[in-house]
């Protein structure tokens, strides 16, 4: 099993940038496919960047398409979302998501989640 723990949101003007940091329990951080979903109030959770157990394989929505980076340090059991040039429709709560299967973008594949870290974009 893992644990994640999100930390990193914040308000933020448009336009601006935050980096989101996703730390992992256990020792196994290496064995798991990683990935950033958002919800917004009233809608559904939609998938925003996924990372494969090296780092080797990143993707993204295209909504956050060259704004968003993905990356992973499994030396520190951390995943990162590096968001930039963020705009109001960005604002949602941000989940960190685990799994031994992999890729994907689906969050039925994904067994492990975090609490969540809100991400308010102001215009």
């Amino acid at each position: 099993q893992v644990q994640l723990v999100e930390s990193g949101g914040g308000l933020v003007q448009a336009g601006g940038s935050l980096r989101l940091s996703c730390a992992a329990s256990g020792r196994t951080f290496s064995s798991y496919f990683m990935g950033w979903f958002r919800q917004a109030p009233g809608k559904e959770r939609e998938f925003v960047a996924s990372i494969g157990w090296s780092g080797g394989f990143t993707y993204y929505a295209d909504s956050v398409k060259g704004r968003f980076t993905i990356s992973r340090d499994n030396a520190n059991n951390t995943v990162y979302l590096q968001m930039n040039s963020l705009k109001p429709e960005d604002t949602a709560a941000y989940y960190c998501a685990a799994d031994l299967r992999g890729p994907s973008a689906t969050a039925t594949m994904f067994t492990y989640w975090g609490q969540g870290t809100q991400v308010t974009v102001s215009s």
